[in-house]
């Protein structure tokens, strides 16, 4: 089977959420700090870098990039970008929303696609 073929109108959404996300998140100054968002960054953070460490000490298989955790499909895409959301509330800064929303445009579809022809080719 083919590898798969993600639309270039979501790469170009994924490339340009990430670049948005990092450089707003280091351009743009936070508003008043939401403290109770704090919590729901510290734990996507913690879950996204567990799961790295599963990839990594797994055996480091495809399937593992995709696989789903718990009750969360493609963990290692939904984790970044609810990271960069509830950042965004933290810091009481839309721009760093919006940023993350395109990133999840882009971010998730293309890796529900990467994951599904993984399922197929094994």
């Amino acid at each position: 089977m083919p590898p798969s073929r993600v639309p270039r109108t979501l790469l170009w959404l994924e490339r340009i959420g990430q670049f948005l996300c990092v450089t707003v998140a280091a351009l743009v100054l936070p508003g008043p700090l939401i403290a109770g968002w704090a919590a729901p960054l510290l734990l996507a953070a913690a879950a996204y870098y567990a799961l790295w460490a599963r990839y990594l000490f797994g055996g480091r298989t495809t399937a593992l990039l995709f696989e789903r955790w718990w009750i969360v499909p493609i963990p290692l895409a939904v984790f970044p970008v609810a990271v960069f959301l509830s950042a965004a509330a933290w810091l009481s800064n839309p721009w760093l929303a919006v940023s993350a929303i395109v990133l999840a445009a882009g971010h998730l579809p293309a890796s529900a696609l990467r994951a599904r022809a993984d399922r197929m080719r094994g």
